[in-house]
């Protein structure tokens, strides 16, 4: 594993100037206060924060239907829709005993490929009941928040009991999303594991092929099983991908509209509609433009390469963020994943979804870090001159 840094030697210890008061997205809280009364008329009380992670699920490794989100508003209403890509889990053909000891390997490979394929079905059908449940919060927020600028559009009185019920309801919404963003975290880290684990085994069936004394018939077995553990893993890292950009997105979404109903506070207080327009986008910041250097040359800030598993990156990568930030505090953070090109067309792709997978988990640590998620994207490439998959970031 090499991990390089660009710029001064790595700072030790943890900064709390790094990123202010952003707090960690693991945990979430987003809150702000309990209701309107206490944040305009100078009540004391604090709220408790947002709900903790799920449990992981335990259910059966059998495999399980398709799961696809529910339907839900349109993406003009919320920032939180879309459209859930499709998990259908890969149905694991079973194999005669023949007696030697790489059947009995075998046999042991299906049953943990059985169980990752439960899982897989269990995590896709969480992920799309939490996704559905963002959307349907989303749009709960909205129409709250549509009520309370229409009369305040048309004027109304200072503190209207009305409107204040409204803001409530829409704090309510938005505390819903957050939680939402602590469960997304928690899915994400399940099937992060899952696919570290898939990833595990077809290595073990790899090196089952060269041990002697193996039937032809083991051999098929193992040729069937690496097929459906290359089609196992490339619906997780499809999953992570889905549960990482909704992640992103809620984290942006919450974060702005948090700031949209605060000012909302204020308008109910005084009872007019005043200032600009809520509607910022939220993806004004972090988006767009190609990634820059850190010193102005075509060097990445922090080269992380995954040669090998269980790579420890983030001490060295909070480093370079904490001086990134410290120099420019508004900057934001493009993370590339790169993936060879050698070999056949399969192991090509399957370096794709692996360095895109490695780029998730980055984006990950940078989160839990307390970069914001609007200050961050993510795009692959491919690079011949390289011979194990590397995540790159740069400032921009």
């Amino acid at each position: 594993m090499t991990v390089k840094f660009a710029g001064r030697a790595a700072i030790s210890g943890v900064s709390s100037r790094i990123f202010g008061a952003v707090v960690l997205v693991a945990a979430m809280g987003l809150a702000g206060c309990s209701d309107v009364d206490s944040m305009l008329f100078g009540d004391s009380g604090t709220d408790a924060g947002a709900p903790g992670p799920v449990a992981s699920d335990t259910s059966s490794p059998a495999p399980a239907p398709s799961y696809a989100a529910p339907a839900a508003p349109s993406a003009s209403q919320a920032g939180t829709v879309g459209t859930v890509a499709r998990i259908t889990p890969v149905t694991i053909e079973p194999g005669s005993d023949t007696g030697s000891s790489v059947s009995k390997t075998i046999a042991g490979l299906r049953s943990q490929l059985q169980g990752l394929q439960g899982s897989l079905a269990s995590n896709a059908g969480s992920f799309s009941d939490l996704h559905g449940s963002g959307a349907s919060a989303a749009a709960a927020y909205y129409e709250a928040r549509g009520h309370i600028t229409a009369r305040l559009q048309v004027g109304t009185t200072r503190g209207n009991p009305e409107l204040v019920a409204e803001w409530n309801r829409a704090q309510s919404a938005l505390d819903q999303l957050s939680g939402n963003i602590n469960k997304l975290n928690a899915l994400g880290s399940r099937v992060a594991a899952d696919a570290n684990a898939a990833h595990v085994a077809l290595d073990q069936i790899g090196a089952a092929f060269n041990v002697s004394g193996a039937y032809d018939e083991d051999h098929r077995q193992l040729s069937v099983l690496q097929d459906e553990t290359n089609q196992t893993i490339i619906l997780q890292d499809r999953l992570l991908g889905e549960v990482s950009a909704d992640i992103q997105r809620q984290t942006a979404y919450v974060a702005n509209e948090r700031a949209n109903l605060t000012t909302l506070a204020a308008a109910i207080k005084n009872g007019e509609l005043y200032g600009a327009d809520l509607s910022s986008p939220m993806f004004a910041t972090g988006r767009g433009g190609s990634a820059r250097a850190y010193t102005g040359g075509s060097a990445p800030l922090v080269t992380i390469r995954f040669d090998r598993s269980n790579v420890d990156y983030q001490q060295i990568l909070y480093a370079a963020v904490n001086q990134a930030l410290q120099t420019r505090p508004g900057a934001a953070f493009s993370i590339i994943a790169v993936s060879p090109t050698k070999g056949t067309v399969t192991a090509v792709q399957l370096a794709q979804t692996a360095a895109q997978r490695h780029a998730q988990e980055v984006l990950r640590s940078m989160t839990d870090m307390g970069v914001p998620a609007s200050r961050l994207t993510v795009q692959s490439q491919t690079d011949p001159g390289v011979n194990s998959n590397e995540v790159r970031v740069f400032v921009r």
